[in-house]
């Protein structure tokens, strides 16, 4: 039984009615250093980015005809920068993307892989190759947390926004796709979750005693759990190997170095090692790894996810059962309020008023943007 800190977060969501739900975080060094970050957010009322934090609800009417529309503004933001006056090569991405190139037909058998083999059953499934070319596309034109790339340095705002774009409506396509699937024959295992990023969020640099944790939770996902967000660009070993990506390059494979006061939450069902399913899966990905001339041991892979804390799910919901607590949340699907207290009064609090439906929300966050944008909460 974990031992929570007197300190809690308390979250707000505004829809058809309210819903407020209550984080407890874990007692530990670590997670006092990462709330200090969160408060820090807060405090300076950062640009919450409504636009890529609720993922995986199959029923949201960002669907994927929408964010292919999104995607496309992107690129063609992209493709009219005028690249050589800054004295670079043209960098020019030629497709315009539809929904047929990330999720296979609905026409065809859905359901279960077969015996292992998923295509006995392709139908809504993702197709990993549009995701793996954007990958790349936001790679080069964004690089590293810790260097950003040339083309990335010389993109007026309204580039820069849209190279972002790249890398968010990636996520938020994976995330919809694989949710609309599982909706068709498995509604209870569809994967909602929320991505809590501000624009310019402080990041540091995690100490070698903080690798340890993510070891002691690996990659169980707990229905309420809270985890730490990734806060540099590139793609993980286990992103790498779940994405079958063979194709990405050296530097486009990272290991958590850096972390923000960022946050996910898991609303999906919780899957843990001790679940079977999940168990040959780690085998499978442990085998790859010594493959790849990796060791399932090392601490500076940081492989699995940091668990910051958990959302009190009968209190703020009144029930622990998923589908009761995704009904509540498909309705509100825009963070209002975050307050930080400390058991005794309100400590620090928040109100995001601006949400997806606003015309000028795209603005708001180009003109966040002119201080000087650094990649600090991407993947």
């Amino acid at each position: 039984m974990a031992r929570y800190l007197k300190d809690q977060i308390k979250i707000t969501l505004s829809g058809k009615k309210d819903l407020t739900y209550t984080i407890n975080v874990i007692s530990h060094p670590f997670m006092i250093k990462w709330l200090d970050m969160v408060k820090d957010n807060v405090i300076h009322n950062r640009v919450l980015e409504k636009n890529y934090c609720f993922l995986g609800f199959a029923g949201s009417q960002r669907d994927l005809t929408f964010l292919c529309a999104e995607l496309n503004q992107a690129v063609s933001q992209i493709n009219l920068f005028e690249w050589k006056s800054k004295g670079l090569d043209e960098y020019h991405i030629e497709k315009q993307f539809t929904p047929d190139d990330f999720m296979f037909s609905e026409t065809l058998p859905i359901g279960h892989a077969v015996n292992g083999d998923e295509s006995i059953t392709p139908g809504c499934r993702l197709k990993h190759d549009a995701c793996n070319l954007l990958h790349r596309y936001f790679e080069d034109l964004q690089g590293q947390a810790w260097s950003l790339s040339k083309y990335y340095i010389a993109a007026d705002n309204k580039t820069k926004y849209a190279i972002r774009q790249l890398n968010n409506l990636c996520h938020e396509i994976e995330g919809w796709v694989s949710a609309y699937r599982k909706s068709k024959f498995d509604p209870d295992w569809i994967r909602p979750s929320q991505i809590t990023t501000f624009l310019h969020a402080p990041r540091k640099e995690l100490e070698y005693e903080d690798y340890g944790l993510f070891k002691h939770n690996r990659y169980d996902r707990e229905l309420g759990g809270v985890y730490l967000h990734w806060s540099q660009v590139g793609k993980t070993l286990y992103e790498v190997f779940r994405d079958k990506d063979e194709a990405v390059g050296e530097g486009g494979i990272n290991h958590q170095q850096l972390y923000s006061g960022e946050f996910d939450i898991e609303w999906g069902r919780s899957i843990t090692r001790r679940d079977k399913f999940k168990q040959s899966e780690i085998v499978e990905f442990r085998n790859w790894l010594k493959a790849e001339g990796y060791s399932w041991n090392s601490s500076e892979l940081a492989l699995g996810y940091i668990k910051l804390g958990q959302v009190d799910l009968k209190s703020s919901f009144g029930t622990e059962d998923f589908n009761t607590i995704y009904k509540q949340l498909i309705d509100c699907l825009n963070i209002k309020t975050i307050e930080i207290t400390n058991g005794e009064e309100k400590a620090t609090s928040c109100s995001y008023k601006y949400t997806l439906s606003d015309s000028n929300w795209k603005d708001i966050q180009i003109q966040e943007l002119k201080k000087g944008y650094e990649s600090h909460s991407l993947r």
